[in-house]
Order: C-alpha cells, then structure tokens, then sequence
C-alpha cells in the first residue's frame, strides 16, 4: 500500500488549517467556534480579537483556556491518462487530516483604566494530511513510464512505494496594554512574535514496471538504456578522428561504413527520442549518445529509493494597534490592524529527495529541501472590523478580516521538474498566484434562555483570492463558507464552559496541469476540494 502522510502549512501545504486567511488561523477561541463572529468581543477572548475591548472586564484576573479538536477531508482528481486505478477516466485522491489539540490561552489582569494581557495560540498552520493512495505530482512521472517503456520493453502498468510525512507548528505569543480613554473609547497596543518549525521525513522506493519480461525495477531499466547509449558512442569511436565531420549516408556513399551499420546508428539514436538522426555527423551522433547515456544514467538516479529528513525553523515579530468604540450603551465597535510577520525559514537537511539535474548536470541535483537554503513563508498584515448589538437577551456580532497577501512573500515556488516542461517559470511572484487580497465575513448571533445558559449560532464565508497558478495538489486555497452552533454555561460569576461545533464546506476548484511526456504536451484537469468540522470546548475564569 502506497502512504503519504504530508502537512497542511509549511513549504508543500501551505495554508490555514482551519479558518481565516492564506496562512492566518482565526478561529482562536471555543467562543468562536460556536458563535463565529468575535472580532468585537468583549469577554476574555478579546485578548486576541479586540485587546481594546478588555476594558469592558471587571477589574481582576481573567483566563480564558480552549482546545478544539479538528477533522478534514481533503478530495482531489486528476484526469492524467497514465495513472492507475481511473475510473471513467478520472483518479480520485483522498485524504484526512486530525487535530485533536489546538489549543488557546489567554490571561488578562484588568486594572482601572489599564489592562494587561497575555495569549498564546497557533496562529497559522496545524494538523497533518494522510493520503493512503498518494498524489498526483508523486505519480505523474512514475506513471509515464508505462507509455514510454511500452514498445521496447511492453510495459503494461507501474507501482512504487511513497510515504511522506511532515509536522508543521506555527506559535503565536503574544503581549498587549490596553487603556480606557474615555467611557465610551478605548485604545490597545500589543506585539505577536511568532515561531514557525516544519519536520519532514520520507522516502521514495521500489519504483517497478511490469514489463514483457515481470516486474523490473524502473532504475535497473534505466541504467540499461544508459548502458546502451554509452556503447552506441563508444562504436562510433573508430570513426571520429577521421571521418568525425561526416554523416553516416556520406560515409556508406565513400565506402567506408555498410548500409547496415547505418541503420543500426539510426534505430539506435531514434530509439534514445533524437529526432532528424541523418543529419547528424558522426561527432554530433557520439555527443547525442553520451548526452543520452547521461539523461538516462539521471533517471536512473530519479528513480533509485530515496530518502528524506529536513527540519525549517525561522522566527518572526509583528505589531498590532486596536481601538474600540461603545458609540451607544448596546452598541460596541472594533478595529484592530496587525501589521505583516516576516518569516524566514532556514532548512536544516540531512538526506533529501531529488527531483532533476541542473542541465542534466549530475553534480547539480535539483532536490525539495537544499540543506542551507532560506524561504520566505510571510505571515500577512490583516484588518479585522467587528461590530455588536446587545438587547436584553439578544446579542447581534457582524466582523470581517481584510488581508494584505498581495504585499506578503510567501516564497512560492514552482518546481518545473514535477511538469517535466520548460515552459513553467521555475518560481512565481506574488503577481503570479494573487489574483487579489483576502476577504473574509463573519455574522453570528447569541441568546440568554436563562442567566446560566445561552445558544448561538452564526455564519463566515471566506475568500482567498488566489490565482488558478497558485492551486496545486500540494497547495491549495479555496472559498470557503463556515456554519458554527453551540451554547454556554455559566457555572457561577468565576466559571463558564463554551462548547461549539462548527462545520466548513470549500467550494470546488479545477486547475489545468501541463505536463511533457517526452516532447508531447499532455494537459490534465485537477479538482480541489474539502471539508472540516471541529469541536470546541473552553473554560473562562474571572477572578
């Protein structure tokens, strides 16, 4: 059974695990959960949502602790010709993702016109994707070899053996004043820093093809037609140092190669994929054999088992200001700006997975984690409004998060190896992947059956604003729609439990692939989608 377990943030997933932005996680709090619109938040998970609403507390302790436990379901379809098991055409990929700790705290000691909190969440990333039956980008390659190992060798079908797994965390601390300007004004000023650490660990092994003969290793059968393009060169050595300059038809017409010689040179260059072999001199024929004799020395090497263990780790610090107006006794507004993280992540490799060669250049591989190379994985600025409406036993919240990922270094890469096509830019700018900044919008009420206990509800649709080129089976971002329901208990004035489910559905996206097999272009269509569902439980504590 093929197994790739892969992560959802970080270099190959980046992203949110849940909800938010790109790479933003907003669902901090239980209270969220069940009521999905607290950016004007006045109760301890301000904190993090509206700090400057921390003066609406008591003064005294305040602690707010939430764990939310998270399931994914992430589904994605290829219609490349060569992969195994299609059905009517199409492969389907499945895969699940499971977080049971997401943890949120958050302590506040409020002081007069003064307030001083403290929070730590994960602010971007979590969890871990299984796919049982791998990807198309780990088997798109593979799979070409049944076309292309068909008539020389009567290749019918390929299998290899793929695990991967990586762990991505992405910590927020963070610390903020707030101060009471007014009775109906108050402003918060604060700083996140964040700490960002990815693991990766792997292997790509036992890569066959049943050919006429069984099941060969693809290596073995590489390193074979190496083997051959070498000795095709090494024949044509007698002829270099005097007849180098000519042709093979040249030679026959002056008597000095037979006829069937000739073909042989012919089947043997054409059988390498080289095109117009018979204008070829017998210096350009020796060079096209030894040219090949290195491409498939490479692909042997591509397709030989593999290993992978890499770390990331990188650090960063961001600024957020926040003021809140009470215009009305049941009226409360937010705004809070957090200013963009940069994050730079060094990889710390001891082995690595290959991909290709620098001009076929074996002493300049191409592999997904350079030991020493820095990325850039951004965290952006964000705008957060939010708005709330108190009646007696009703309560009213309205928010919405803009997020400056046109100005944010995600440091996404294209790696032109996975399409095999010179055609794709070896990296895309911000330019090429945002089509324009995210947007997200929050609307949820709650209401008091008794002094103990309440119920909410709500409704955030989400945004991401990417561009076809930014999905891939890897990375992903799509629009989201999010239901959360869930309630209250309030023990006595120092203790309430916050339950709350909620549950996410992603629109469905399509993304062309190219791929090269050979030197013929082959298009495909890619599907994206998933859905979440979590469930929150929190404790609040006043003191």
């Amino acid at each position: 059974m093929r197994k790739i377990l892969t992560l959802i943030a970080g270099t190959f997933m980046a992203g949110t695990l849940f909800a938010g932005g790109l790479v933003t996680n907003t669902n901090q709090s239980a209270s969220w959960v069940r009521m999905p619109a607290r950016n004007a938040s006045l109760e301890t998970d301000a904190a993090y949502y509206n700090p400057a609403g921390l003066m609406a507390l008591e003064n005294g302790f305040h602690f707010s602790l939430s764990n939310q436990s998270i399931w994914q379901t992430r589904t994605i379809t290829s219609t490349y010709p060569y992969l195994n098991d299609r059905v009517d055409g199409v492969r389907t990929y499945e895969g699940t993702v499971t977080a049971p700790l997401f943890p949120s705290v958050y302590a506040v000691y409020k002081m007069d016109k003064f307030a001083f909190s403290l929070g730590f969440m994960p602010i971007g990333g979590g969890g871990g994707a299984t796919y049982e039956d791998g990807l198309p980008s780990f088997e798109v390659s593979q799979s070409d070899l049944v076309p292309a190992l068909a008539r020389a060798f009567g290749a019918t079908a390929y299998r290899m053996d793929v695990f991967f797994e990586g762990s991505s965390t992405f910590l927020g601390y963070q610390g903020a004043i707030s101060y009471k300007v007014a009775d109906w004004i108050s402003i918060a000023a604060g700083a996140r820093y964040v700490t960002a650490k990815n693991t990766y660990s792997g292997y790509l092994k036992s890569v066959q093809v049943n050919t006429a003969s069984g099941w060969l290793p693809a290596s073995a059968i590489m390193t074979g037609i190496a083997a051959q393009a070498e000795a095709g060169g090494d024949e044509l050595q007698p002829y270099i140092a005097t007849a180098g300059n000519y042709t093979a038809a040249q030679l026959v017409a002056l008597g000095m190669m037979s006829t069937t010689t000739r073909d042989e040179l012919y089947a043997g260059l054409t059988s390498l994929g080289i095109t117009n072999v018979t204008a070829l001199t017998l210096a350009q024929s020796q060079a096209a054999f030894y040219g090949a004799e290195q491409v498939y020395t490479n692909k042997s090497t591509l397709l030989a088992d593999q290993t992978a263990e890499a770390e990331q780790k990188g650090s960063g610090f961001a600024p957020f200001f926040n003021i809140n107006i009470t215009p009305t006794e049941n009226l409360n507004i937010s705004i809070k700006y957090e200013m963009a993280t940069k994050l730079e992540l060094e990889n710390n490799t001891t082995t690595d997975l290959k991909t290709g060669f620098v001009n076929e250049n074996p002493s300049q591989p191409i592999t997904k984690f350079p030991d020493g190379a820095k990325i850039r994985n951004d965290m952006p600025a964000m705008l957060a409004l939010g708005v709330q409406y108190k009646l007696p036993k009703l309560s009213l919240a309205a928010g919405a998060n803009y997020y400056f990922d046109k100005d944010a270094d995600y440091g996404h890469t294209f790696d032109a190896t996975l399409r095999n096509s010179t055609d794709w830019p070896v990296a895309y700018t911000n330019e090429d992947i945002i089509d324009q900044n995210g947007l997200s919008f929050q609307a949820a009420a709650e209401y008091s059956i008794t002094d103990k206990i309440l119920v909410s509800a709500g409704y955030a649709w989400a945004n991401k604003g990417v561009k076809e080129d930014y999905q891939s089976d890897l990375t992903f971002a799509n629009a989201t729609n999010t239901l959360g329901f869930g309630g209250a208990y309030k023990i006595n004035d120092k203790f309430k439990v916050n339950l709350g489910a909620a549950y996410t559905m992603y629109q469905k996206d399509t993304n062309i692939v190219g791929h090269f097999l050979g030197n013929v272009p082959v298009t495909s269509w890619e599907t994206y989608t998933k859905d979440t569902f979590m469930v929150g439980v929190g404790l609040d504590l006043n003191f």
